[in-house]
């Protein structure tokens, strides 16, 4: 078989494959779900058969531990956050409109100065500006709202979740082999190696940044309610899961932790507090948690994994969110290895050229 069949063979099963992908997205959230679960769960079921325990025996017990976890954390937490946030939604109206007394008059100084024809460009292009902003967040949030949080959806992530990880960990290892076995001859060798650095990048972003949001959201959401600040739990909580996405958990948290503490307190010194939590938080996060924890080798670049995430929910909604960060990381190792053979190749060397240039 030519090459140029070959890659027309596998073009028309990419696109085959990314249209049933597009037509069954509302469905397929349960079982992403339980593919992710499974995922991230094969390490430590590896490890019970290291152990000595049969493979069904350590997926029960890993299965068990995730939700004894999370069912802790729903009856110690959730009540907690529930308070706050309902208690945050009724006192907001009263610090936006203090937030506006205090810098109405700071703007209406800064517009004294400007000519008539000034002010009402300005008012015009923020305004614009703005509705633009607004209508595209609020499509995402549709998008991933009605995509992935219906009602019948929640309830199949709570049933059909649990049976789909189950039955994906205790076959784990031969669904690997199987695929193995379907890969073309010819190339098996590199699409193992290519699979090997994606399952590396995967690994090393998905475990690790878990791991470093519930740190940094235990450490802000402890520091913060030390500090005195009323709705400390919900904002360290919510800056520490937002801290997936790289940068946006730490902006979100220092914006609106330094807001509320503007509004909450009266000794500036304790606003200087507030802000050096999300300070040092940030510096821990950036010295010591991703080097050591996700290290520098996994190839995601923070500005393609917001991309990635923004995209993917305002394709496929949530389902397209929990997909983001595997795509992502494909797309980065297969263009890693495009490059690499361009950079071999008589494209870039040109037809006469000698051995490549150090």
């Amino acid at each position: 078989m030519s090459q140029a069949r070959q890659i027309r063979f596998w073009l028309i099963g990419f696109l085959l494959f990314v249209a049933v992908l597009w037509v069954l997205a509302g469905m397929l959230l349960p079982f992403v779900a339980g593919l992710a679960i499974a995922y991230l769960l094969d390490p430590l079921v590896d490890r019970f058969e290291n152990w000595g325990l049969p493979r069904w025996l350590g997926t029960t017990l890993s299965l068990l531990s995730f939700v004894v976890v999370l069912v802790t954390f729903a009856l110690l937490l959730v009540p907690l956050i529930q308070a706050q946030t309902a208690q945050l939604i009724e006192v907001l109206p009263g610090y936006a409109a203090a937030f506006r007394a205090r810098v109405e008059p700071l703007i209406m100084r800064f517009v004294e100065n400007l000519s008539p024809e000034d002010v009402e460009r300005l008012r015009g292009a923020a305004g614009q500006h703005a509705m633009d902003v607004v209508g595209w967040v609020a499509k995402v949030l549709r998008s991933v709202l009605s995509g992935g949080l219906a009602f019948f959806d929640v309830l199949s992530v709570l049933f059909i979740t649990p049976v789909v990880a189950f039955y994906l960990l205790r076959d784990w290892d031969l669904l690997v082999a199987k695929v193995d076995q379907w890969l073309p001859r010819m190339h098996a060798s590199t699409i193992r190696e290519q699979a090997r650095q994606v399952d590396d990048t995967l690994a090393g972003f998905l475990r690790g940044q878990a791991l470093v949001c519930v740190v940094l959201g235990s450490f802000y959401a402890v520091a913060l309610s030390s500090a005195g600040l009323t709705f400390g739990l919900v904002i360290g909580l919510l800056s520490g899961f937002l801290s997936f996405i790289p940068y946006v958990g730490s902006l979100f948290g220092f914006a609106s932790a330094v807001g509320l503490a503007l509004m909450q307190f009266e000794d500036p010194w304790r606003v200087v507090v507030v802000a050096a939590i999300f300070l040092f938080g940030q510096a821990v996060e950036g010295n010591v948690l991703t080097p050591k924890v996700v290290g520098d080798k996994v190839g995601l670049h923070p500005v393609w994994m917001i991309f990635a995430l923004l995209a993917g929910g305002s394709l496929f909604g949530f389902v397209g969110v929990l997909l983001a960060v595997p795509v992502a990381a494909v797309i980065g190792v297969l263009t890693r290895f495009a490059l690499g053979q361009y950079l071999q190749s008589p494209y870039y060397r040109g037809t006469n050229a000698g051995p490549p240039l150090p």
